[in-house]
């Protein structure tokens, strides 16, 4: 066997779009292309494959499972958890974003955020119940609801206070998905939750309506009316199986794009009102000093994100040549409309290859070809929606909203990659 390298790219191919080395985003669409440098192997002329039997070759493998499981040798791709050690329960888990492809999360590795540990619930025993301003209060039983028409829908959740180590004066390092992984991605199922108010006969005076969940904390918040109407579900599925208790199981509300802490897990109360509840989590909570003094509350939409999650901090480039630059966008306010990446610290741009299907509320996978000359570059990468917006620099995002904020963060993050290889993060 040789290690015979083919430089196949052409000059031609070879030419930048933008600075520090990114090329056309249809490179790799070419057929028959193969990377200079890449390190695949060629066989040499008198090689005979399957001369020698490998050794998992040479008996009968593992038997059947009721349940798949990862590979043991994938134990790295996990959710790195942060759990409050005064008060049990209390934390957060972050979905590995740097060690996924595609844009659905498992649901083992869905990010988590608990505020009194993750109940156990009997399904048969779990009720939804809808009141206050309605004509008819009704409760449901899980088996009730099964028997409803449903919808499923792929959706990301993103937690309101993911990224917010962006706020800090000096750049967090850890990996992408330990720094922007309070965000995830699934396909949902379940009733639409405009049926069941409209079986209950909304009072035409309700505004807003008020969720609460089954966990100890009994969380609940407040969701205007008209939202509820237009897009909400009650899910009991994820990802074609039923929700996991850290997720929610039976029940949970799902709020297409806007912040996390509207998805109440454990649902089993809605109650309609003319005003919002005012709870911990719209007041105390989820609720911002600006720099002119005003205070921003109801900031429900995730604003256009985007992330590289290849090459990302953690990681070494084995040597120059050329790379694939890979990454997730997306947007609460409907479809990402373009994603461009930079390889100069935002000096020049050029768009990303988006990766079917785009869909609305949804993870968008992003590839550029990148060929790295060696020398330092600094990778960024921002979201542009339907609606226009672009994903902004941090240092406007900080001017806009100052620095008594916790939520919201959505500034373009930056990877430093130095000669020798190793990529942080930096702040530029």
């Amino acid at each position: 066997m040789s290690r015979e390298r083919r430089d196949v790219p052409s000059t031609e191919d070879l030419q930048p779009v933008a600075g520090g080395g990114l090329l056309d985003r249809r490179l790799f669409l070419k057929r028959g292309l193969i990377l200079s440098g890449a390190g695949a192997m060629v066989l040499a002329a008198d090689a005979h494959a399957g001369d020698d039997a490998l050794p998992w070759m040479r008996k009968p493998g593992r038997g059947f499972s009721n349940y798949g499981q990862p590979s043991e040798q994938e134990r790295r791709a996990i959710r790195w958890i942060s759990a409050n050690r005064t008060v049990p329960g209390n934390g957060v888990s972050w979905t590995p974003l740097h060690a996924l492809e595609g844009i659905v999360t498992p649901s083992g590795l869905h990010f988590e955020r608990h505020h009194n540990g993750v109940p156990e619930i009997p399904f048969e025993r779990h009720q939804l119940l809808v009141h206050g301003m309605v004509k008819r209060p009704l409760a449901f039983s899980m088996a009730d609801l099964s028997r409803y028409p449903m919808r499923s829908q792929m959706l990301f959740l993103e937690c309101g206070g993911n990224s917010n180590s962006g706020w800090n004066k000096e750049p967090l390092q850890s990996r992408a998905g330990y720094l922007h992984g309070l965000v995830s991605c699934s396909e949902w199922a379940g009733v639409p939750l405009s049926i069941v108010l409209d079986e209950a006969g909304v009072d035409p005076q309700a505004k807003w309506l008020i969720a609460e969940g089954a966990d100890a904390a009994a969380i609940h918040i407040s969701i205007p009316l008209e939202k509820a109407m237009k897009d909400c579900m009650l899910a009991l599925y994820q990802n074609g199986e039923r929700i996991r208790p850290e997720n929610g199981y039976p029940l949970r509300l799902i709020v297409p794009g806007w912040e996390g802490i509207l998805n109440i897990k454990w649902l089993h109360r809605l109650e309609l009102a003319r005003e919002p509840v005012m709870a911990r989590n719209e007041t105390a909570r989820y609720t911002e000093l600006m720099p002119d003094g005003r205070a921003r509350m109801f900031t429900f939409v995730m604003e256009a994100k985007s992330v590289i999650t290849s090459p990302s901090p953690g990681e070494t480039l084995p040597g120059r040549g050329l790379y694939e630059i890979r990454g997730l966008a997306w947007s609460g306010r409907g479809k990402i409309r373009r994603v461009e990446v930079s390889a100069d610290a935002g000096r020049s741009w050029a768009p990303a290859q988006l990766q079917e299907p785009v869909l609305p509320l949804c993870f968008t996978r992003f590839r550029i070809p990148w060929n790295w000359s060696g020398a330092p570059a600094v990778l960024k990468s921002r979201a542009i929606d339907e609606t226009g917006y672009v994903q902004p620099e941090r240092e406007k995002l900080i001017a806009e909203r100052g620095r008594n904020g916790y939520f919201h963060y959505n500034a373009i993050a930056a990877w430093q990659v130095e000669d020798d290889g190793e990529v942080t993060h930096v702040y530029r």
